[in-house]
């Protein structure tokens, strides 16, 4: 079966990260044929880079890294669930990519993004970003923005905003399991697992 994460990009004290990620992985979880599993940037400890060797060596010292890397090599996809700071992503997301290398390769990242103006940069820096590690971006994506899909800080989605995750979804789900093939996944054995 298909596994995407959903990736919460923020760790900052109040974010709404964690409601926004919720709401996807509520969604998420009416699909069929498909796992989605929040994982929560919070819960994992990545001090800032320290490996000694680059992530495409795929020679990982640390054990915090090792673990990482296992999480990250679990999923056919992602989802970024991404705040939009100074035009870019979080510092802590950046981070957490930058750690590991082949345990992207050959995958699908869509993304759910929030900020003044949707977090639209940060999608467009993390779509150059991701494009280094051979995952394959979909254009299909939701953009939420804090003056109108907020109130009193808290998510209010709209029913377009709903919608709009539908075609994320089919587009992420279908490119994760295409690109199984590529990763040398074949169809019976992804199905099988």
């Amino acid at each position: 079966m298909t596994k995407i994460a959903i990736i919460i990009g923020s760790t900052r004290p109040g974010r709404h990260g964690e409601a926004v990620a919720q709401w996807v992985f509520d969604h998420a979880a009416q699909r069929e044929g498909v796992e989605y599993e929040l994982v929560d940037l919070k819960d994992w400890e990545l001090p800032h880079l320290d490996e000694a060797l680059p992530a495409g060596m795929g020679q990982y010292a640390g054990d915090h890294t090792k673990a990482w890397a296992a999480k990250v090599g679990e999923f056919d996809g992602y989802i970024f669930v991404t705040p939009e700071y100074n035009h870019s992503t979080s510092g802590v997301l950046k981070n957490a990519i930058d750690y590991v290398g082949a345990e992207w390769y050959n995958k699908a990242a869509g993304f759910v993004s929030y900020g003044v103006f949707g977090g639209a940069r940060a999608v467009e820096h993390l779509r150059l970003v991701l494009s280094t590690l051979q995952v394959a971006t979909v254009t299909a994506q939701v953009g939420l923005s804090l003056a109108h899909d907020f109130e009193n800080w808290s998510l209010k989605a709209t029913p377009q905003q709903e919608a709009a995750l539908t075609p994320l979804f089919d587009q992420v789900e279908t490119w994760s399991g295409a690109l199984a093939t590529v990763r040398g996944v074949d169809a019976e054995e992804q199905e099988a697992a």
